[in-house]
């Protein structure tokens, strides 16, 4: 490889990522990709170890997502790495600093530029993989969790998806807060892994039985109904489990991995004293830095201390990015699905 290039892997059109990586497929692997350089005083250039596939992503390669980027661009979000230089004014971090953050784009890449305001230090002795798939994930769930829907302890936490990586997320920030954790997802392997993660009850909704199966074990316990709804699907599952609100509950709109975006009546709202809050993490950072920053340097000592973990599914290499985009956009995935930029071209790595 030539001095002052490396790999990265390229949006040149929208579609679909999936796609095997050819010369006229909408992601590709650049051998030559400039390597980023200190561009402002507060630049810092990160040697990227693990990089996140998260849903929304392939949404923006498709052209489906609300925030558009100018082609052509290299797609990632949340990582982890190690600072290589900084920028003469950082101060919060330095080179050898193991870090994590959230960029607009560029990710998947062998190195990545980023604002020091971007990046959290990853303390000694957590595990620099899992802090790459921290970030999105369960600062989503924390912040709508404790911040929006301020769920407490003995309540009632309904989880839909609850495998993929803001649902398994939302499992254990929900039981680490004392709730009763219900998880709604397909499959036994699925199913397993949340009973590992402290779920109180696992539901299949395959053979439409959510709606009893909930009812029999709130009866069961004793227990009014669900007090907060933590959405990542929309659709069927949605309006199913807005028959198991309780009076005042409160409805957290995470995203619509089904595709179908579902409405509510107002009149529902009205007669059940129902909440609804929106949830788009990344907005934060623009209108309240603080909450994201707090919530992010607690998530990073959970996971040291191993009150959380993030569950890896499976490993890619950069030269894979469109099997781990399959992998998501299948619903096969159980936690995290990790690209790894520095690995080689290699079979998929389960780490279940």
């Amino acid at each position: 490889m030539a001095t002052g290039t490396m790999r990265a892997v390229v949006c040149r059109k929208l579609g679909d990522p999936t796609l095997p990586m050819s010369d006229t497929s909408p992601i590709y692997i650049d051998e030559k990709h400039p390597k980023p350089k200190i561009s402002t005083p507060t630049s810092v250039i990160v040697r990227v170890v693990a990089s996140s596939v998260n849903f929304a992503t392939g949404l923006q390669i498709q052209g489906k997502y609300q925030e558009k980027t100018a082609l052509p661009y290299v797609p990632g979000e949340d990582f982890s790495g190690t600072v290589l230089a900084v920028g003469d004014r950082v101060t919060t971090v330095k080179p050898g600093d193991a870090v994590c953050g959230v960029a607009v784009g560029g990710a998947y890449a062998e190195e990545l530029m980023v604002d020091a305001s971007d990046l959290y230090k990853v303390p000694n002795g957590c595990d620099l993989l899992q802090a790459g798939g921290l970030p999105i994930a369960f600062g989503t769930s924390h912040i709508g969790l404790v911040h929006r829907a301020n769920l407490q302890a003995g309540q009632v936490l309904l989880v839909l998806g609850a495998a993929g990586g803001v649902g398994s997320s939302a499992v254990q920030i929900g039981k680490l807060l004392g709730a009763v954790v219900i998880g709604v997802a397909r499959g036994q392997e699925k199913a397993e892994l949340l009973r590992t993660l402290g779920a109180d009850l696992v539901v299949d909704p395959t053979d439409g039985g959510l709606i009893n199966t909930v009812k029999a074990f709130l009866k069961s316990r004793k227990l009014r109904g669900v007090d907060v709804l933590y959405d990542p699907v929309g659709g069927k599952l949605f309006k199913d489990s807005m028959k198991l609100l309780s009076w005042g509950a409160k409805i957290l709109v995470i995203g619509f991995t089904s595709g179908e975006i579902p409405s509510i009546p107002a009149n529902i709202l009205l007669v059940k004293n129902l909440t609804v809050h929106g949830l788009y993490w990344g907005s934060y950072k623009t209108f309240n830095p603080k909450v994201m920053q707090d919530s992010m340097q607690g998530l990073l000592e959970m996971l040291t201390n191993g009150s959380l973990r993030v569950h890896i599914s499976h490993t890619f290499s950069l030269n894979e990015a469109n099997k781990a985009f399959a992998m998501v956009s299948q619903r096969e995935v159980r936690g995290k699905v990790i690209i790894l930029p520095g690995g080689t071209s290699e079979s998929p790595k389960s780490r279940l």
